[in-house]
């Protein structure tokens, strides 16, 4: 079923795509790695797994579990044995115990750390959830920082309809590993958790600063500090940071 699904996902994103992968050789040779990517539309998910799938991976995403109901992104998540997360719920341990069994097992666990579509006005990463620092210092294998661009042009952020043509460029590129060597003995509490998260989400933009020529705007969002973001919107007011 997974081989069938990718078959055509494959050449559905072709048909809606033309990529620009960059990043490829920093894949470890053998064993399971995390890929963490930025999260801007509800497409992410599958030129993520193209992406990695394309490299010689057979990617399992973590994604919220609202997305397994959608009737195209839905389909191609359950048939691939993809990792439902409940958000804000106690279920959202057995996500990521899921995620780090199946790490165990050598596969490519696939992670949107931000948990929701990222509410930056310009579509910059926002601060993520500390999900996937947990199974990265549970498991001690590697995070790949993964960044997308050009996703938003064939489904905008929160959009519902489809713009297959022209084709659009996407661009994916993977920086290395990033380093949390010196956290796997400490404590796994929130100081912890936050500065392995912070490490990721750090390494993520570096990448989509790579691919967009742009350099981030600091501090970064932080949807906890901007609860009037929390809805869904189109239009966002700007950002004051200090």
């Amino acid at each position: 079923m997974y081989r069938f699904i990718a078959f055509i996902v494959r050449n559905l994103m072709f048909a809606l795509c033309k990529y620009e992968w960059k990043g490829g050789e920093n894949f470890p040779v053998k064993g399971g790695f995390i890929a963490a990517a930025n999260h801007v539309t509800e497409l992410d998910a599958l030129t993520l797994a193209h992406y990695l799938f394309d490299n010689g991976r057979e990617p399992r995403i973590l994604a919220k579990r609202s997305l397994f109901t959608s009737p195209l992104t839905g389909w191609a998540l359950r048939g691939t044995n993809m990792i439902p997360v409940e958000r804000e719920s106690a279920k959202a341990t057995e996500s990521l115990q899921a995620a780090a069994r199946q790490l165990g097992d050598g596969a490519c666990v696939a992670i949107l750390p931000e948990g929701t579509l990222t509410r930056d006005p310009d579509y910059w990463p926002m601060a993520g959830k500390t999900g996937v620092a947990r199974i990265a210092l549970t498991t001690r294998l590697p995070v790949l920082p993964v960044a997308q661009w050009g996703v938003t042009e064939i489904l905008p952020r929160y959009g519902r309809v489809l713009k297959p043509f022209p084709r659009k460029t996407v661009t994916i590129r993977t920086g290395p590993p990033v380093d949390l060597s010196d956290l796997y003995d400490r404590p796994q509490d929130t100081a912890t958790l936050r500065e392995a998260t912070s490490r990721i989400m750090d390494a993520i933009t570096v990448e989509l600063e790579q691919i967009r020529g742009e350099v981030a705007p600091q501090p970064r969002f932080d949807l906890r500090k901007h609860p009037e973001y929390e809805a869904k919107m189109t239009t966002y007011p700007p950002v004051e940071r200090p």
